[in-house]
């Protein structure tokens, strides 16, 4: 089953984040679901199965200027590792869209590190093709 998040998904979300390899997010996972819940541009959905939370999506609005209708962004989708291949993964692609075209977005898209080749093979299934180049400048540091 497929439903909004909460603060109680926390340790369910850590692990899962873990397995993607972001270690210690327990330590301020609390705080940043509700940074994303209070804001109107962020969702972050679960999949639960037997009252355990399996998977997880996180998806941004990113409002444009210079063009029609919005853009969805996946930041994070992890299913755990014990239920992968079972179709979990392109569920939550399916409702991110479905969530992304209700609100007028004219794309969604998505950042995958170029390690995660089989991230990458999922995503061209789910149609997702390449986009231009991608930069990125780290600011704590």
């Amino acid at each position: 089953m497929i439903r909004a998040a909460n603060v109680e998904d926390r340790e369910g979300i850590s692990r899962l984040l873990t397995q993607l390899g972001y270690p210690d997010t327990e330590l301020y996972m609390k705080e940043n679901i509700e940074r994303l819940l209070a804001d109107p541009n962020e969702e972050l959905m679960v999949y639960e199965a037997e009252g355990c939370v399996i998977a997880c999506l996180s998806l941004h609005y990113i409002p444009q200027l210079g063009m029609r209708g919005d853009i969805a962004s996946i930041s994070y989708l992890v299913v755990d590792s014990s239920a992968r291949s079972k179709g979990i993964g392109q569920e939550l692609v399916e409702s991110a869209s479905a969530s992304a075209t209700r609100r007028g977005c004219a794309s969604i898209q998505v950042h995958c590190h170029a390690r995660r080749i089989a991230a990458h093979t999922f995503y061209e299934r789910q149609g997702f093709r390449e986009a231009p180049k991608y930069f990125s400048k780290r600011l704590d540091q």
